[in-house]
């Protein structure tokens, strides 16, 4: 079973709730176990080039059940994925894209966030997934 839009509304407004606390202005967005758009909000004055960025940074964390972070270490010159950016109509493999975990362990869903640095990304996305705890 995938995220409901009733989890992936509650990941999203964790997100919110934390970078409003870090002063950032942030996108967030939620997919399913299918990889699609399910819940997405952008904050007042969040930056318009980081609102594809965050959908792709969830997208990719469900395509390979992964951080982007662990992926990017990966796709690194002369790492064994790289150039894999460039497969399934774009990927992001830096930090700020995270899988979410059922209750038995299973993917249901990720979250991903755009509009700072890479540090404030992941820190704001690890808020969305402790919503689900």
């Amino acid at each position: 079973m995938g995220i409901t839009l009733e989890q992936a509304e509650r990941v999203v407004q964790a997100a919110l709730e934390k970078s409003r606390e870090l002063n950032l202005k942030m996108n967030v967005a939620v997919v399913d176990a299918g990889a699609n758009l399910t819940a997405f909000a952008r904050m007042d004055g969040a930056w318009l080039g980081s609102i594809d960025i965050a959908i792709r940074k969830a997208r990719t964390a469900r395509l390979f059940d992964m951080p982007t972070g662990n992926l990017g270490q990966a796709s690194q010159p002369n790492g064994p994925l790289y150039n894999i950016e460039h497969s399934n109509g774009g990927l992001i493999t830096f930090p700020g894209g995270l899988p979410i975990l059922g209750s038995n362990g299973e993917v249901i869903g990720a979250i991903g966030v755009s509009g700072s640095t890479v540090e404030n990304d992941h820190t704001v996305a690890q808020a969305g997934i402790n919503a689900m705890a």
